[in-house]
């Protein structure tokens, strides 16, 4: 024993971080994450103008291709004119491409015509932009939106112009027959280059651009022809119920040997057919033997 105290220990406590100062930060962190996957998918911006803006609306009207959503709204307000709605777009960085010389866009609302309804699914929810990319051309930032859907522009075929002084009841969509079957439909009708006449564009699909050749005459079936007689009485002809409402257009070829016709023929579309047009019965191949 040499006498000497003996050292003492010190207890030190050591005071742990309130776990409350963990819940501000993963907020943070959560926050700063959505942000940033927010801002890493952000794509260009783009100007539409459309006739009408009725019903669209910042951050709820999306705009959509193929079913998917691609952007949305994220202002609207009116051209210098006051002449046009000016609808700005966000549009998703993975559809930066969609926004180049060609693309189309158009308000979708919901529409109910004859044996038709459009757009049902934007009842509940409002209007959509729909969206058709460019092909090819160079990035653009501005575009002029459509009044309508446009009509057949994916579907290929022949492309005609049918002239008419007073179309009936024809319009986009109408059905364009050949003995009775659809084989196009009309993409638009506007006024002829002088305005004495309309012109009628039509699209033949591809399977039977075969059917349309020099010679082919067109007629308007819209409505109904009522025609009466001493003999045979009242007899009223109703190409369908279809036609009455949506009108509609039937042609007819002499002869299979007649060449075919080149995209943007002009026929005169004429109110009623001949007696030696329905007569004619050409044997025309749809597609090449194998």
């Amino acid at each position: 024993m040499t006498g000497e105290p003996l050292p003492r220990a010190r207890v030190r406590r050591r005071r742990l971080p309130s776990i409350a100062w963990l819940v501000p930060v993963v907020a943070l962190l959560i926050a700063g994450y959505l942000v940033w996957d927010r801002l890493r998918e952000r794509g260009p911006e783009i100007v539409i103008s459309f006739a009408d803006g009725a019903g669209v609306r910042v951050g709820v009207t999306p705009v959509m291709y193929r079913g998917v959503q691609i952007g949305e709204v994220t202002g609207v307000g009116l051209s210098e004119a006051h002449d046009k709605a000016r609808v700005r777009v966000r549009l998703k960085r993975s559809a930066a491409a969609v926004a180049r010389e060609g693309a189309r866009f158009w308000i979708v609302r919901p529409q109910v015509g004859f044996g038709n309804i459009t757009g049902l699914n934007t009842v509940l929810t409002g209007p959509e932009i729909q969206a058709m990319p460019g092909e090819g051309g160079a990035a653009r930032r501005e575009f002029a939106g459509l009044d309508s859907a446009p009509v057949g522009l994916e579907a290929e075929g022949l492309q005609l112009v049918l002239r008419a002084e007073r179309p009936r009841s024809i319009r986009p969509n109408t059905p364009v027959h050949y003995r009775g079957v659809e084989v196009g439909l009309v993409q638009k009708v506007e006024l002829g280059p002088n305005a004495t006449s309309a012109d009628v564009h039509v699209l033949i699909f591809e399977r039977y651009a075969r059917l349309v050749r020099e010679g082919s005459a067109f007629w308007d079936t819209s409505g109904v022809n009522v025609k009466a007689g001493i003999l045979k009485g009242i007899e009223v002809d109703v190409e369908s119920l279809r036609a009455i409402a949506t009108g509609g257009i039937e042609f007819a070829t002499p002869s299979a040997k007649a060449p075919r016709v080149r995209p943007g023929t002009v026929f005169f579309l004429h109110d009623e057919p001949k007696d030696e047009w329905l007569a004619w019965l050409p044997r025309i191949q749809l597609s090449e033997p194998k």
